[in-house]
């Protein structure tokens, strides 16, 4: 399995320029974790469990307020990591972590990657990279959220799950993505979110079908997210 886990991992950018030690390190020490549709891989509060990678399926990552309302940050799809903030502060987690249908995952365990860091210093800087990555992404959609209108803010997320959050080249096309999932990423109501999916389609820029979004037009739809 180490071959096949190796091979869909490094389609991603960031496990594709680790130094081979590293990536033969992580391997050697991870474990494969499958979910269930709807399971829980771990809520805000929980004890630090480690670094996770998606192989095959989706990981949805949000929190859920005392009402009832659900805040969807991002759904993390494969060859995308996530769990790292953990490993630098040994804090309990910050948001949950539901598997969106069946879930592979790899997990590479707490005490198990910090004992790997103590011996290899210098793969902290590694681990400080993909953490600082998702910090930039997330002070750009701060600042869209207050400046760009729903329409550019919408652009601009689907080119972002296209390319994996910086994950995937090339991007994908077709988006697995409900958009009820989309509006609740957006802080947008579901009929808001559908009538600029609507007008994106009779534009011919994205082709719409149940729970799937098709990018037909990617350099209309990059102009539409800049404006």
């Amino acid at each position: 399995m180490d071959k096949v886990w190796r091979e869909r991992l490094l389609t991603g950018q960031w496990f594709s320029h680790l130094p081979s030690s590293f990536q033969d390190s992580l391997l050697a020490a991870a474990k494969e974790r499958r979910l269930a549709a709807g399971q829980r891989l771990f809520q805000r509060g929980d004890a630090p469990c480690g670094l996770y990678a998606v192989l095959d399926g989706a990981v949805r990552i949000g929190a859920v307020s005392e009402q009832g309302k659900e805040a969807l940050l991002s759904l993390v799809e494969a060859p995308h990591w996530f769990g790292e903030i953990c490993l630098f502060d040994g804090q309990p987690r910050t948001h949950d972590a539901y598997a969106v249908g069946p879930c592979l995952l790899l997990n590479i365990p707490q005490a198990t990657l910090l004992k790997l860091l103590d011996e290899h210093p210098v793969y902290w800087r590694h681990l400080a990279l993909l953490m600082s990555h998702k910090l930039r992404l997330t002070f750009i959609n701060l600042e869209q959220l207050s400046l760009l209108p729903a329409p550019a803010r919408l652009a601009h997320r689907l080119l972002m799950i296209a390319e994996g959050y910086g994950e995937l080249d090339p991007p994908r096309r077709v988006l697995q993505l409900p958009q009820e999932q989309l509006a609740s990423m957006l802080s947008l109501s579901r009929q808001t979110t559908n009538q600029i999916l609507k007008e994106l389609q009779g534009q011919r820029i994205i082709g719409l079908s149940y729970g799937e979004i098709e990018i037909l037009d990617a350099a209309r739809l990059r102009a539409l997210a800049t404006l």
